[in-house]
């Protein structure tokens, strides 16, 4: 049902205990009086994990993690009681038994469930949590799948309903999740207080009218009417013969939610009042989320009937130990900070706690949720393991009723891929519970959301890169060159991009991996298994491609030019995709970065290191990603084409910008003019019609030397005199050789805090800032035209301090 957020203004009261915790061998203790007479307890935490709890006690570290699956773990705490009350367990990681005053009360087979049980009594009571060793578990007997996949191990794995997480060797540290790792919550039970035994909560948008409609029941109802209430407007809704509450308040010209890049994401307090007593049911958003193509032609996003470009990350757990809610908080600002509206919960992971729905309907982040089904032949035919799996996904719809920022629920990752790949036929990889089930599921429970069977599929085979999801890995890990992005014909990736992103000096100092060539910094690269590549060389094969240099040279030789071109190498191949995706003739709708934060310490996938911190990669997409945007493409002989993006809600009036430059910074040719872009929507110019002459802007007709090495466009808002985005497209390719390019920096007070102004008399290539004193640039890794400057705004304050360097140049200056 809908969450009810608080009764009278009180929440539901959490079981903090104090908690304690042991860890026995399996089987050691059959129930909790026989786990008191151990020695060892420590306290624990709740909600919490055991290698979070073992972890402040100085007896389990990330460094060397502690496997837990192979022991049993009990926590305990005492409860007082006055009467009759009811215990919510939202998640116990996996096979857990609930035990009160040495009584089992219930035995759990899902970490993905939420489980209550009632107690009842006057004074003290115990309650034990037993974990059971789930190795013991993975090891019975169980019938085999008729694939077997390589992500993850053992095999048995696809009978239990836990996360992946932990058990992907070369994805993911082996960090076992074992212990209550959501809320423990006691909710009273006695006379006066208003019981609500199920509440179903739609907001819907109906041109300008919200329509929200509720209905509600409850447990002893004294009052006939319920007053429901929303966005300044009321109803009164009159009870059915059986106490149930159903009715529907309507709000003309409400503000409707948006995502962030297109609009401001509202939200309205909703709340039921009935014999005196206030219910209050949460914050909905009224928008409308529909295709805007058939699935076949690619995963296509309208809101409020405006089409969407998606743009975001695939999101890993923000505390991969203890599982804290809270911990999303930082980066889901990050997110919003580099322009993603779309953030992709893969079924490798698990479902979020409710924290992090609640903080994408405040942010505008839309969420396209996976089922926690990843690659493998699950026993969806066993009735056991299919009633679990379905009052999973009647759970998480009922958790995120009021979440407008749920947009799509998928489900699955690769399970149909995996079958495909290893040549089984069509009907092995359609049908079944994902096609033929889910979509039913969730027209009964949350019909305003857009569901597709698989990520990926959708086309002739499920890895085909034109139809429905694609998993899009040309440019990247197979190494195509960036022209692949626009041949591909990408209908949305739900997944691409993947490289091993370096982060920045200072986390590599911190994790004592400032040698590129050393074995520890090779550990920490993430790889497939089975594999003959790892993605240390995906990202090598670019420096090589976009520059010209040998990595391995540089590596050997000069190990922090090779680290700098490693990082400019990520950033230049993710702005340049997004820029050929957003053109207005692409076929692309939308775009998922495998991953957005990395699991551990190291060179990974994250476009923002384990420590919290953005890399190279975050801040190209934070450029590639802006609502109001320019890019170039390269049209060969029709010359370069400029695209204006003006997502926002505003009309755009600027000036834009195009200028030619040599090598020595001289222009050749330029051109400017007044352009006019309409709310949420693109406007697009050539090279030629902005020149008003023929100009050999892509170097196609070769009558003769190339006159340029560089092409600059830049869209400006005349009124302010500020750069609103800038793009550029390198003719003769990207020349790291270095040069004297005339950088300079100084700090400079700005409106909200100290500024850094940086400026070239000459082109600089991927120019880097790097901060000490906590604090960090906005921006980083961009390119300077010649003559040019910007103010790069520093988050973080204090007194920063650091210096600034680029590719193409031996220059460092320090400010």
């Amino acid at each position: 049902m809908a969450r009810l957020h608080a009764v009278d203004g009180v929440p539901p009261r959490r079981v903090d205990g104090p908690w304690q915790l042991v860890v026995t061998a399996p089987g050691a203790c059959a129930g909790p009086g026989d786990a008191a007479s151990l020695s060892g307890w420590i306290p624990a935490e709740v909600p919490g994990t055991a290698a979070a709890a073992l972890r402040a006690a100085g007896l389990w570290s990330e460094a060397a993690p502690t496997p837990l699956h192979g022991s049993d773990v009990w926590y305990r705490t005492t409860l007082s009681l006055d009467g009759r009350e009811s215990l919510r367990f939202e998640g116990l990681a996996t096979l857990a038994e609930i035990w009160v005053d040495g009584t089992l009360r219930l035995e759990t087979r899902s970490m993905f469930l939420a489980y209550a049980v009632e107690v009842d009594g006057a004074g003290t009571v115990e309650l034990a949590l037993c974990f059971r060793a789930l190795q013991v578990a993975l090891a019975r007997p169980n019938r085999r799948g008729r694939w077997r996949p390589r992500l993850a191990t053992p095999g048995s794995l696809r009978h239990v309903r836990t996360s992946l997480l932990g058990f992907m060797p070369g994805w993911c540290p082996a960090v076992d999740a074992v212990g209550p790792y959501r809320p423990v919550t006691r909710t009273a039970l006695g006379a006066g207080v208003p019981r609500v035994l199920s509440a179903d909560l739609r907001a819907e948008l109906d041109g300008g009218t919200g329509r929200l409609r509720l209905r509600l029941a409850l447990a002893d109802v004294r009052g006939s009417r319920l007053t429901l209430r929303c966005a300044g407007a009321a109803a009164v809704i009159e009870a059915d013969a059986a106490g149930c509450f159903a009715g529907e308040v309507l709000i003309p010209d409400v503000a409707p939610w948006w995502p962030h890049t297109h609009g401001e994401p509202r939200l309205h307090p909703v709340e039921a009042e009935i014999d005196g007593h206030v219910l209050a049911l949460g914050r909905v958003g009224f928008r409308t989320i529909a295709l805007g193509r058939p699935f076949a032609e690619g995963l296509s996003l309208t809101v409020n009937g405006v089409p969407v470009f998606c743009r975001g990350a695939c999101w890993t757990p923000a505390d991969l130990v203890g599982h804290s809610a809270e911990a999303c908080r930082p980066l889901l600002a990050l997110a919003q900070e580099a322009g993603m509206n779309m953030l992709r919960v893969s079924g490798i992971t698990l479902y979020e706690a409710d924290a992090f729905y609640d903080l994408c309907d405040e942010r505008g982040i839309l969420v396209f949720q996976d089922l926690m089904l990843a690659n493998f032949d699950y026993p969806i035919d066993d009735p056991a393991f299919r009633d679990r799996l379905l009052a999973e996904i009647d759970g998480f719809l009922d958790r995120t009723q009021a979440s407008p920022a749920l947009c799509v629920l998928c489900g699955g990752s690769e399970v149909a891929q995996q079958a495909a790949m290893l040549g089984f036929p069509r009907d092995a990889w359609t049908g079944g519970l994902s096609d033929d089930v889910l979509a039913a599921r969730v027209a009964r429970l949350r019909p305003d959301l857009v569901v597709v069977p698989n990520s990926p599929s959708g086309g002739d085979l499920p890895f085909s890169t034109d139809a429905g999801l694609a998993h899009y890995y040309g440019v990247g890990a197979y190494r195509r060159p960036l022209e692949d992005a626009r041949r591909a014909e990408v209908g949305f990736a739900s997944e691409c991009l993947a490289f091993a992103n370096v982060p920045d000096a200072a986390t590599l100092r911190e994790a004592d991996l400032c040698d590129p060539a050393s074995p520890g910094w090779a550990a920490t690269v993430p790889r497939d298994r089975g594999a003959d590549w790892e993605f240390e060389q995906v990202r090598d094969h670019y420096i090589q491609d976009l520059f010209g240099l040998d990595p391995e040279t540089l590596r050997r030789d000069d190990p922090d030019r090779y680290c700098a071109l490693a990082r400019a190498a990520s950033a230049e191949v993710m702005e340049a995709v997004f820029a050929e995706w957003r053109r207005a003739r692409s076929p692309t709708a939308g775009g998922l970065v495998w991953f957005f934060r990395d699991l551990a310490p190291g060179i990974g996938w994250g476009v923002v290191d384990a420590a919290g911190r953005p890399k190279s990669a975050w801040y190209a997409l934070k450029r590639a990603f802006r609502p109001v945007q320019v890019t170039i493409s390269d049209e060969g002989l029709n010359g370069l084409h400029l695209h204006v993006h003006n997502e926002t809600a505003a009309p755009l009036s600027a000036v834009l910008r195009l200028v030619f430059s040599d090598a020595e910074g001289r222009a050749v040719a330029k051109a400017e003019r007044a352009v006019a872009v309409a709310p949420r929507s693109s406007g697009t110019w050539s090279s030629a019609t902005l020149l008003g002459r023929f100009f050999d802007a892509t170097g196609s007709y070769r009558f003769g030397p190339m006159a340029h090495a560089l092409a600059h466009a830049s869209l400006v808002d005349a009124d302010a005199d500020a750069v609103l985005a800038e793009s550029f497209h390198f003719p003769q390719g990207r020349d790291p050789a270095p040069r004297p390019v005339g950088l300079a920096a100084a700090i400079e007070p700005g409106a909200a805090g100290p500024v850094l102004r940086v400026s070239a008399d000459r082109h600089a290539l991927c120019v880097r800032i790097e901060t000490e004193a906590g604090a960090r640039p906005a921006d980083d890794g961009f390119h300077l035209a010649p003559g040019a400057s910007r103010r790069i705004a520093l988050v973080g304050g204090g007194n920063p301090h650091g210096i600034v360097r680029a590719v193409n140049t031996n220059e460092i200056v320090k400010f």
